[in-house]
């Protein structure tokens, strides 16, 4: 990419700051702004990575190609709303938006405009579910646990909508069937909304996903196990770690291995990963994508997906509540 392209933040709480961060040493990205409505916070941010302030995102639209939109959910639409009319590209954390009405307005309108929209969902960029992506062919059982302390942040939205709308990304990635039921439960602890939550997915192939989020936890866990044909993966995304167990002689496909005649001992296999920060390869692509017109790896229509699923498990939770 030879031209640098113009980019702000708007929002820098940790991980608009982070997003800022990135940005000032991406090569291709020019850095011009923060905005925050915290003067002090925008402030902070902008002398720490010599850029300038903007405590209204307004007066950055004729100064950028580009933004990343990491505020509060609610004003999500809003202000990417605002972007796109302005002709800028954005990039939205996720959740996409706070309903499916906002989200198709959003995509109808970069479709009308031909602008890039990208969710922010990083798992799809962590090295080591990249790793093994390839292997995940026809998946059985999905068993999925993200756990954190409370975060005293993203208090608008419960933990589907905070934290499980991660994990149900990476799952309508890799099962490519319709959905045939869901199931939930979740329950408040600390705040008004869901603090943890589970729920139970069936798909139409036969699959079935169990995914469990919390974020009053002790500890802190984001991990997935795949489980195939005689074979099952486990991924650590916190430590960018996969191991292959499987049948000794069965090898996966499409990864240059000859298989022989199974036999009933199970082997185990460390998956070599080269460890990149998953924000900076998910700012690069994005910024790629608007460079050269490409769809983004999570389009508005993968964070549109993901959404609706969430927003039908937070749904059933309350339902039952």
């Amino acid at each position: 990419m030879s031209t640098k392209i113009n980019v702000a933040v708007i929002g820098v709480g940790r991980l608009g700051s982070a997003h800022a961060r990135v940005y000032s040493e991406l090569p291709q990205a020019n850095l011009i702004g923060v905005c925050d409505t915290e003067h002090s916070k925008a402030l902070s941010i902008a002398e720490s990575l010599q850029t300038k302030a903007f405590f209204d995102y307004k007066g950055l639209f004729s100064r950028v190609q580009a933004v990343s939109i990491a505020t509060p959910t609610v004003s999500h639409y809003a202000i990417a709303r605002e972007f796109l009319l302005s002709g800028i590209n954005v990039l939205v954390e996720k959740p996409f938006t706070t309903s499916l009405k906002d989200a198709d307005s959003l995509l109808k309108l970069a479709k009308k405009k031909k602008l890039t929209v990208q969710v922010g969902h990083i798992e799809r960029f962590n090295s080591a579910f990249s790793a093994i992506t390839h292997i995940c062919k026809e998946p059985k059982f999905i068993e999925v646990h993200r756990l954190s302390g409370f975060p005293g942040r993203s208090l608008d939205i419960g933990v589907v909508l905070d934290l499980m709308i991660h994990d149900i990304d990476i799952v309508l990635g890799i099962v490519h069937s319709p959905i045939k039921r869901i199931e939930a439960v979740g329950i408040p602890v600390l705040t008004k909304h869901e603090d943890i939550a589970n729920a139970r997915i069936t798909f139409k192939n036969g699959c079935v996903t169990n995914l469990t989020a919390s974020r009053i936890s002790d500890e802190s866990i984001r991990k997935i196990r795949i489980f195939l044909n005689n074979t099952y993966i486990s991924l650590d995304y916190k430590n960018e770690e996969a191991v292959i167990y499987r049948k000794d002689g069965d090898q996966p496909e499409g990864n240059g291995w000859a298989s022989s005649s199974p036999s009933q001992k199970i082997t185990k296999e460390s998956i070599w990963i080269k460890k990149e920060e998953p924000l900076k390869k998910e700012l690069s692509s994005f910024l790629e994508c608007v460079a050269h017109k490409q769809k983004p790896l999570v389009s508005g229509l993968e964070g549109r997906q993901a959404l609706q699923v969430a927003l039908h498990i937070q749904n059933l939770i309350w339902k039952h509540r």
